[in-house]
């Protein structure tokens, strides 16, 4: 079963460990570096465009992010 809360985590651990700032991230995708730091705090979600390019940027398999099998 997919859940919000796995997945949020699974996010938030790759960010972190990308090595990257937020202001990069967001750079690279073209979004305000507060849209990062809100991913990161669990505020919001990325939408699933914004979501696909940042496992494109990170080199992330985004069925490890989504706890598929």
């Amino acid at each position: 079963m997919i859940i919000l809360e796995d997945i949020r985590n699974n996010l938030i651990e790759a960010i972190k460990t990308s090595g990257m700032t937020q202001t990069e991230i967001a750079k690279r995708l073209k979004i305000r570096q507060q849209s990062v730091a809100k991913y990161l705090s669990g505020i919001s979600m990325p939408s699933l465009d914004t979501f696909a390019n940042l496992c494109v940027i990170l080199d992330l398999d985004a069925n490890e992010i989504l706890n598929i099998k």
